[in-house]
């Protein structure tokens, strides 16, 4: 313990590896290096486990399961009669409630414990090289000092629009949506990405009326286009008011627990209790101190494929925060990377495996990022979509398949709808990425991971026998329809 110039004692501390934020990714950067036999600590500003597991991923799923679960069994014959009522709000609120901990989070701090990571509580901030300083709660100050690297994992924000009356209208997040304690009459929901669809999911099979405003031409815009084509059709055949190419000029809200009200550029005027803002990420880089080792404040960190920010030889930058894929399971791919490089250059080497598909790089970022939406039906996608391919200049080919030609499709469900698309690389002659929409669709998509993952020739794939009768089949009709 020393004394500063002012007389406030403060407590330094040396580690190997000192990482900022204790979220998912934070969680398994210290995980990995701890394993590699080096010193660790993170520091952690709200809870450990980080936005996914108390305000994004843990409590949003959660709060759609019920809905999905409901809307499968409606199609099921024998069940239809059995789920015909609404959903128990109270008890899908406490089932959320229990999924996150309650908001506490002693079972992380258990585990950090367990594998020897020091738990830092407070504000960290960069201060020059290998330092970062923690204000804690009561206001005391920590300096921890890394022998080896600081590791950023922060994650995101929920970024609000600059709009006329937001502020005082108090909008729901991504945050509030996932905690919120009530369900609201009327829910207006701006944004037509991931978060918006499955909040209006989520919302309006717990009871609320769901009015989407997207600026844009569809839902899911980074998907294949025929993913928001069935989704939006399936959320307006429940009831919601689905308005594209909508823009928002103002936001007012009746003191303090009225009606919120949302402004058209055109002047239309939209009524609900509850308005989401579901319109982007910004970096949790605002107060890091970026600035004491040359960077912009609040700005997204760059970084190579070992995830090592660009111009620094010890400053690590993992998860949302460098902007490669804003994806929790991402993160945590990254964080393995990360942390493997990390313990690598620690130990003195100076010739990592930081090629295409290597030990040190998170070459998946670039070529392999799955991701599920959990809406109903469900979505799901790894690689790239067709236009992707296109804009990138390869010879492509584009294989459709109708999911009603899947026999399991019909067990699944009747009246099953869905749709799957496989983007094959016509000179290589493998799958550069795959689609699928349609209820229970996510299950299949490891498998397109591991397909696009592996580079896995299409003449191979012909002899990986799908399981009659059941989704997976998709891969089999699409193969046939591209060997024609």
């Amino acid at each position: 313990m020393t004394d500063t110039p002012g007389g406030e004692q403060r407590n330094e501390h040396t580690y190997d590896v000192v990482v900022i934020g204790a979220g998912p990714v934070g969680e398994n950067v210290v995980d990995r290096v701890r394993a590699a036999g080096l010193s660790a600590a993170i520091v952690e500003s709200e809870l450990i486990g980080g936005e996914c597991s108390y305000w994004a991923c843990m409590p949003s799923k959660a709060l759609l399961r019920p809905a999905l679960a409901r809307s499968d069994a409606r199609k099921v014959p024998g069940l239809r009669g059995a789920v015909g009522g609404p959903l128990d709000a109270r008890e899908v609120l406490a089932h959320r409630d229990a999924t996150v901990g309650h908001w506490k989070d002693g079972g992380q701090v258990d585990w950090l414990d367990s594998i020897g990571v020091r738990v830092h509580r407070g504000h960290g901030r960069l201060d020059g090289p290998r330092r970062v300083t923690v204000v804690r709660p009561d206001g005391g100050r920590e300096v921890l000092t890394a022998r080896h690297a600081v590791a950023v994992c922060t994650g995101s924000r929920a970024l609000l629009p600059e709009l006329p009356g937001l502020a005082d209208a108090r909008p729901w997040t991504s945050r509030e949506a996932t905690s919120a304690n009530e369900v609201p009459g009327r829910l207006i929901v701006v944004g037509g990405g991931v978060v918006g669809v499955e909040m209006a999911t989520a919302w309006q099979a717990l009871g609320a009326r769901v009015t989407m405003l997207v600026r844009g031409g569809g839902l899911l815009p980074r998907m294949e286009p025929f993913v928001g084509e069935h989704v939006a059709e399936a959320l307006a055949a429940r009831g919601a008011d689905i308005r594209t190419g909508a823009s928002v000029s103002a936001v007012e809200r009746e003191g303090d627990t009225g009606p919120v009200t949302v402004v058209l550029e055109d002047g239309a005027r939209i009524e609900g209790d509850e308005v989401l803002f579901a319109t982007g990420r910004a970096p949790r880089t605002d107060d890091l101190g970026l600035e004491t080792v040359g960077l912009e404040p609040g700005s997204w960190l760059d970084v190579d494929d070992s995830l090592k920010v660009s111009g620094s030889d010890w400053l690590y930058a993992v998860g949302d925060v460098n902007r490669r894929a804003l994806l929790t399971h991402q993160g945590k791919y990254q964080a393995r990377i990360a942390g493997a490089a990390i313990a690598a250059r620690a130990s003195g080497s100076t010739d990592l495996d930081t090629g295409r598909w290597g030990a040190h790089a998170a070459t998946a970022d670039h070529a392999a990022v799955p991701q599920v939406v959990f809406s109903d039906p469900e979505a799901a996608a790894v690689g790239l979509t067709l236009a992707e391919a296109e804009r990138a200049g390869r010879r492509v080919r584009a294989v459709d398949l109708d999911m009603t030609q899947v026999a399991g499709a019909g067990l699944y469900a009747d009246g099953y709808r869905g749709h799957a698309r496989m983007v094959v690389d016509l000179e290589r002659e493998i799958v550069l990425g795959a689609t699928f929409v349609g209820p229970g669709i996510g299950e299949l998509l490891h498998s397109a991971t591991v397909a696009v993952t592996a580079e896995v020739p299409v003449a191979r794939l012909w002899h990986a026998v799908p399981s009659y009768p059941t989704l997976s089949e998709a891969w089999l009709r699409l193969l046939e329809a591209y060997r024609g």
